[in-house]
C-alpha cells in the first residue's frame, strides 16, 4: 500500500494534534516536521528549523501548516508553488486578499489546498446540517450563537503572537472562527448589519476579548452572535440555537458537542451528548478534535474516492464574513 507523505509546519498545540492523526492512520505516514522549537522526544521523522529546508530536502505529498494565524498564507504558498498540496489550519489567513493569493497559487500549480474546519464532523452539527439540507425545519426565523469561554494570562503569554492584533487577528480569527464557519455552512454567506467589541477582562492584549454582533442570512433569518474569552475560570458554552418554522434545536455543550434542545414537527434528533472529544491543551479545551476526521478526507481526496469537507474558496468565504465583522464595530 502506498502511503500518503505528510510534513508539518509548526509544532506547538495543534501542530502535534496533527502528527498524532498522521501517525495513527495506516494509511499516511510523517516525513518530516519543521519548527523553531527543539525536536521533541520520540518524534521518529526527520526535523528541521525552517520550512524552506524541509522543502528543499523532502518528497512529500502534503504540508500541513500549523504555524501561528499571520504565517499561514506565507507557508502554504512556499508549499503550493512547489506542487505540494496543502492543509491549512484555522483561520486559513487574516485576509481576503491572502485567501485569494493562496487559492491562486494552488490553482497555477495544480495542487490542493484544504482548510480545517473539523467541528464540521462533530455530530450534533452533522444532524443540523441534514436539517437543513431536507429543509425539515422549514423557514428560519432567529439564530443565537453563544460562545464564551475562557483564556487566562498563561494562555496570552506562551507565544509572542496570541494576542496581538498583526499577528492573530482576534477572537473571530483565534478562538472562534469555528463558530462563523459553521454558521457559513448551515446557512450560506451572511450580510453583517451592526457590531460591537469590547476588551474587559485583558488589558496585556492588542485585540478584543468579547463582542456582540448582528447578522442576517440571505432568506432574511436574523442571527445574534455573541463571544467572549472572559467566562469566569473556564469554558462555558459554545451553542447554536435555530428557532424556525417547523421546530427548535440547540446545539450545546462548551463545543458543539450536544444536542441540548430539540422540539421538531414530525422529527426527532437522535440523543448525542459527547464529552471525551474535546481539544485539551492543558491549561484550557478548545473545539472537538475530529483532526482523525480531517487527515482521513485528506487521503481519501487524493485518492479520488471522497469530496474535499472544506475547499479552499469556502476558507476564502468564512474569512470574509469575518474580515466584514471586524469592519462593522462601531467603538463604544
Amino acid at each position: 500500500m502506498t502511503k500518503t507523505k505528510f510534513a508539518i509546519v509548526g509544532y506547538g498545540n495543534i501542530g502535534s494534534r496533527h502528527a498524532h492523526h498522521i501517525l495513527e492512520n495506516p494509511q499516511a505516514e510523517l516525513v518530516a516536521v519543521a519548527s523553531l522549537q527543539e525536536k521533541p522526544s520520540g518524534l521518529n521523522c526527520n526535523y528541521y528549523h525552517s520550512l524552506e529546508d524541509l522543502l528543499a530536502n523532502e518528497s512529500i505529498d502534503v504540508l500541513n501548516v500549523c504555524t501561528p494565524n499571520y504565517l499561514h498564507c506565507a507557508h502554504s504558498i512556499l508549499a503550493l508553488e512547489k506542487g505540494i498540496h496543502v492543509v491549512c489550519e484555522k483561520p486559513m489567513a487574516t485576509s481576503v486578499t491572502e485567501c485569494e493569493q493562496m487559492i491562486k497559487a494552488a490553482e497555477d500549480h495544480e495542487a490542493k489546498l484544504f482548510v480545517v474546519k473539523q467541528n464540521r464532523y462533530n455530530p450534533p452539527v452533522a444532524e443540523v446540517k441534514k436539517l437543513m439540507q431536507e429543509n425539515v425545519l422549514g423557514n428560519i426565523f432567529l439564530v443565537n450563537i453563544n460562545c464564551f469561554w475562557n483564556r487566562n494570562e498563561n494562555y496570552y503569554t506562551q507565544s509572542d503572537w496570541r494576542g496581538r492584533k498583526a499577528k492573530d487577528g482576534g477572537c473571530l480569527f483565534t478562538q472562534f472562527s469555528h463558530f462563523v464557519d459553521i454558521l457559513y455552512y448551515l446557512f450560506g454567506d451572511v450580510k453583517v448589519l451592526s457590531g460591537r467589541t469590547k476588551n474587559f477582562n485583558h488589558n496585556y492584549i492588542e485585540t478584543e476579548d468579547s463582542g456582540i454582533f448582528l447578522l442576517e442570512t440571505k432568506k432574511g433569518a436574523l442571527i445574534n452572535f455573541n463571544f467572549s474569552t472572559s467566562s469566569f475560570e473556564k469554558n462555558m458554552e459554545g451553542a447554536i440555537t435555530i428557532l424556525a418554522e417547523n421546530g427548535t434545536v440547540k446545539i450545546g455543550g462548551q463545543y458543539l458537542n450536544t444536542i441540548e434542545y430539540q422540539k421538531i414537527k414530525e422529527h426527532t434528533i437522535p440523543e448525542i451528548n459527547i464529552s471525551e472529544k474535546s481539544n485539551d491543551y492543558g491549561a484550557y479545551q478548545g473545539s472537538m478534535s475530529n483532526h482523525d476526521r480531517v487527515i482521513e478526507n485528506v487521503i481519501q481526496h487524493l485518492a479520488g474516492n471522497e469530496a474535499m469537507m472544506t475547499n479552499a474558496q469556502e476558507g476564502r468565504d468564512v474569512v470574509s464574513i469575518i474580515e466584514r465583522m471586524y469592519g462593522a464595530v462601531v467603538s463604544i
